[in-house]
Parts: C-alpha cells; sequence; structure tokens
C-alpha cells in the first residue's frame, strides 16, 4: 500500500502546474507515469459546450483509430442463417437469436461489441433496459445495425471506437496503450478527437470543445490544448 502510495505521489508530482500542454508533452508525460505491472489504457475526456438532454445537442460517433487500441475485443452478433455464418466466419464471439437473448436477460453478457442485423432489432429491442445503460445497444448510427455483419465485426476488433456524450456534456474513450509508440498515441488522439469534432451537432452554441484531458489507468490526467489536438 505505501509502494502504491508513493507511486501516485510521484507521478502527481510531475503533474503538478502542468495544464493545456501541448499534444506530444502531455502523451510523454502519460506515458513516464504509466508504471503498474500491467499495460495501463491511454483514455481521453472531452468536455464539450452540448446539453444532450436536447436532442439537437446528442453527439454520437465512431472511429477508425489508425492505431487500433490495443484491446481484444470481444463482440456478439444477432443474426440468423447465412448471416449468422458470415458473422462466425467474420470472428465474432458469440452468434445467436432468441437464445442470445436470453443468456443475455439471464445476466451473462460476456461481450464488449453488440451488433444486429435489422430483421433482429424487435428481439433486441427486449434488451434496451439491459444494453443501453451499458452502452451496448446496436444502432444503426454507429454501425452496429446493419446486413454487412463481417465488416461491422472486422471493424470492431481492428480498432474502431464508439463515443457518446454523457449528461455532463463529456465523451470519454480509450486511445491505446501506454506501451505504444508516443507518436502512435498521439496519431489515436487526433483521430478520436477529430470525429468528436464532425460530429458537433446543428444545435452546438457557443465554444464545442471546452477541454481534452489524457490519462493513463492508475496515472493522473492532464489538459491538453485543444487547438494542438483538433486537425479538422
Amino acid at each position: 500500500m505505501a509502494k502504491h502510495g508513493k507511486r501516485i505521489t510521484a507521478a502527481r508530482a510531475k503533474f503538478a502546474g502542468k495544464a493545456d500542454l501541448a499534444l506530444a508533452e502531455a502523451v510523454a508525460l502519460i506515458k513516464g507515469a504509466a508504471s503498474a505491472k500491467f499495460d495501463e489504457t491511454v483514455e481521453i475526456s472531452m468536455n464539450l459546450g452540448v446539453d444532450p438532454r436536447h436532442a439537437d445537442q446528442m453527439v454520437r460517433g465512431v472511429v477508425n483509430l489508425p492505431n487500433g487500441t490495443g484491446r481484444t475485443v470481444r463482440v456478439a452478433v444477432f443474426a440468423r442463417g447465412p448471416k449468422a455464418d458470415e458473422a462466425t466466419a467474420a470472428g465474432a464471439d458469440i452468434v445467436g437469436a432468441e437464445d442470445l437473448m436470453e443468456t443475455i436477460q439471464g445476466g451473462t453478457i460476456e461481450f464488449d461489441r453488440c451488433i444486429a442485423t435489422p430483421d433482429m432489432m424487435p428481439i433486441v429491442g427486449r434488451l434496451g433496459k439491459i444494453l443501453g445503460p451499458r452502452n451496448l445497444m446496436p444502432n444503426p448510427k454507429v454501425g452496429t445495425v446493419t446486413m454487412d455483419v463481417a465488416t461491422a465485426v472486422k471493424n470492431a476488433k481492428g480498432g474502431e471506437v464508439q463515443f457518446k456524450v454523457e449528461k455532463a456534456g463529456i465523451i470519454q474513450g480509450s486511445v491505446g496503450k501506454a506501451s505504444f509508440d508516443a507518436e502512435k498515441i498521439a496519431e489515436n488522439v487526433k483521430a478520436f478527437v477529430s470525429a468528436v469534432n464532425r460530429a458537433k451537432p446543428a444545435g452546438a452554441k457557443g465554444v464545442y470543445m471546452k477541454k481534452i484531458s489524457l490519462s493513463s489507468t492508475m496515472g493522473p490526467g492532464v489538459s491538453v490544448a485543444v487547438a494542438d489536438a483538433v486537425t479538422e
């Protein structure tokens, strides 16, 4: 416990008084502070000038990180017949229909992404109260309700990240692992930020991107100069 406390204290000391850093400097700081015994995830948090309680200020979308996330994504697919076969061939971890619905209703959720063919939505719809709060509900806006299940599965496993603004106007996501080269983390950050920027809703007023912060799983966070992270 003492060692853990000393590690956190030392990391916070390095971050003290630093804010609105250039992206490269922020990434170097995050990598240097990631000293856990496992490969920490690099996380991004964005404060947006939106109120998602209003439909015209909702921000959601998907981005393919150029260097992947560094994590294994477990994918479940609701499909029947040939589409179920396509999903399995593409690498889906779980494929089913009513049987999968019953498994989820029973409390077993062993996946990180859920994809469905359009004809399966009446079944998936019964799971809204379970999948919705976990941000696992298939949605055509982010490509998880589709007939092209093979591509959706491959994208999910290849570095695709979904994002959705939370009640307080905050978007959070993973942009790689601390073991990644600094340049690759920076590329992923810029791709994520650009995707959120492109998703700016019509109802957003005033400053859209208020603050961008980076952190590792066990480390402190640091803010990044917004202008340095936005490429488009």
